[in-house]
């Protein structure tokens, strides 16, 4: 059994220089969008939420309905318990150096985010030649109660069970694309991971150039009315590519999911709700006016939804469904 792990000792660096910080995070796609001029925006109360013992869920029936759909996903979770503690979930060794990787699970009621991942904390020990990334992962039930969900689950424990799955299942999407593009060649390779690849391959290639550069000059444009100003354009550069690749894992994750529970995602509402994360991603309207920095959210939201429809037109042309 995958043992619980205690915190790092004194030879440990946490938050290295060379790792970077992102939180991803699962939405409703049928609420309204928040407001985008603040990340707070994102996690505010939200009134007459019921209060009861989150604690009737099963961990046994919430994995297993992610095994049906996963058995990598559920190979990842098996001895992780929604505990908020840290559980190892991967350790290979590479060379003199031990990597490892290490997960929690948390469910409580924090905001309008129904999930959010926060990774990769990564922590070096020179001393024992080892390097631990740890992620944690956020699970808001707060759907409880909404209409569909309740016609479909009459029974409070099986629908939290379900919403938990689902929630939970989308994370985990981006903590494996995360393992296989962290871990050392190869270590890392799922059939989610292969999958997310082949997605952000297709996004970038030569049949896709005129979507790509186009959401690519809108996220400068973001990224350059948020700069700080002290920053190298060399900077700017890999910021955009990174928020560029959080878009296309945003979309892969939503769109497996969604296959997943019988929920087909809908390019233009993930285009829109993931559009205003990416803006505040990239600094927020520092350089200019909050009336120029919306203009600008809105046409990326726009470019990104052309792309994400080319990506599927050529990715069913290619065999994938």
């Amino acid at each position: 059994m995958k043992r619980k792990t205690k915190p790092a000792g004194k030879d440990v660096n946490a938050w290295d220089e060379n790792s970077s910080f992102w939180s991803y995070g699962s939405q409703d796609l049928n609420t309204s969008v928040p407001n985008a001029s603040s990340p707070t925006s994102f996690f505010t109360f939200i009134p007459y939420v019921p209060y009861f013992d989150l604690r009737i869920y099963r961990e046994s029936k919430v994995k297993s309905i992610i095994k049906v759909h996963s058995e990598d996903m559920y190979r990842l979770l098996e001895n992780v318990h929604f505990d908020g503690d840290y559980y190892r979930i991967k350790y290979i060794r590479s060379g003199d150096w031990e990597y490892c990787w290490d997960l929690a699970v948390r469910v409580q009621f924090f905001g309008k985010m129904l999930g959010m991942t926060l990774y990769p904390k990564r922590l070096v020990s020179q001393k024992e030649k080892r390097v631990v990334y740890r992620s944690m992962i956020l699970v808001n039930p707060y759907q409880l109660w909404d209409e569909t969900l309740v016609n479909k689950f009459w029974n409070l424990q099986e629908r939290i069970e379900f919403l938990i799955a689902r929630i939970l299942f989308h994370e985990c999407v981006h903590v494996i694309i995360s393992l296989g593009n962290i871990m050392p060649s190869g270590f890392g390779n799922t059939d989610i991971y292969l999958e997310f690849r082949k997605m952000l391959e297709v996004s970038v290639s030569k049949k896709l150039s005129t979507e790509h550069n186009n959401v690519q000059f809108r996220l400068w444009n973001l990224v350059l009315f948020g700069a700080s100003g002290s920053e190298s354009e060399e900077k700017l550069l890999e910021r955009v590519q990174e928020i560029y690749e959080f878009l296309i894992n945003e979309k892969y994750s939503n769109q497996k999911t969604g296959k997943a529970f019988h929920s087909p995602s809908d390019n233009k509402k993930i285009a829109r709700k993931y559009t205003w994360m990416a803006a505040v991603k990239a600094g927020g309207s520092t350089q200019v006016t909050r009336r120029i920095w919306q203009v600008e959210a809105r046409r990326l939201s726009i470019a990104l939804k052309e792309l994400f429809d080319r990506i599927d037109m050529e990715l069913s042309n290619m065999g994938f469904k």
